[in-house]
């Protein structure tokens, strides 16, 4: 008789769970132990009353010789120009600016749209306006990229602006030219991210 309680096994890279608890949930001992079976391999079970069970599988190793897979090299395309990230979060503000002049840009950073839009015009009416504008579509308390690139293309209507979020599944990221954007970023961006979404925007840096 097993007592009442959770009893876990590790097994790959993940845990098979069994209970006895009313509202518990798991595989049941008979399931595994079939599933087990079929394998060519067996269940052990070391149990202490009123502490619980530990369950001990066996799954007999393959012999067939496994093929070791390179992963792709990423492609990092280099460029230059002015870039400017706007993200309400410090720590991407900071790893979009890393990636970014890694890759060859210069880059300025705002927390906000209204920071945003004052760099974006300043740049403009100064005669060196940025050649590419990363928005994060959700600010805290804040003008989000959505908004923003309203009044960007406003100021210019040929502004490459780059939707950034989190959420894939929504409207804008989905069809972000109908929203005025030129471009789209899932987060987590990696570098490679970044790097292929600036080089089909901005023309290839002369050699």
């Amino acid at each position: 008789k097993i007592p009442h309680g959770t009893a876990q096994c590790l097994i790959s890279m993940g845990w098979l769970c069994f209970t006895t608890k009313d509202k518990g949930s798991g595989l049941g001992l008979a399931s595994s132990h079939s599933i087990v079976k079929h394998h060519g391999g067996l269940i052990s079970i070391d149990s202490e009353l009123g502490v619980g069970s530990t369950f001990h599988l066996y799954l007999p190793a393959s012999e067939d010789e496994v093929e070791t897979i390179a992963a792709p090299i990423p492609t990092i395309i280099k460029g230059t120009g002015k870039i400017l990230a706007m993200d309400d979060d410090l720590r991407i503000r900071t790893l979009t600016a890393a990636y970014l002049e890694i890759l060859g840009y210069k880059v300025d950073t705002t927390m906000n749209g209204n920071e945003a839009i004052a760099h974006f015009e300043a740049a403009c009416k100064a005669g060196n306006p940025y050649d590419a504008v990363f928005l994060d579509l959700t600010i805290r308390g804040g003008m989000g990229g959505e908004e923003v690139v309203k009044r960007l293309l406003e100021l210019d209507p040929q502004v490459k602006a780059i939707v950034a979020s989190g959420h894939s599944d929504i409207p804008v990221m989905a069809n972000y030219r109908d929203y005025g954007f030129s471009g789209v970023l899932t987060k987590p961006y990696a570098l490679e991210d970044i790097s292929r979404v600036l080089s089909q925007l901005l023309p290839k840096p002369s050699l």
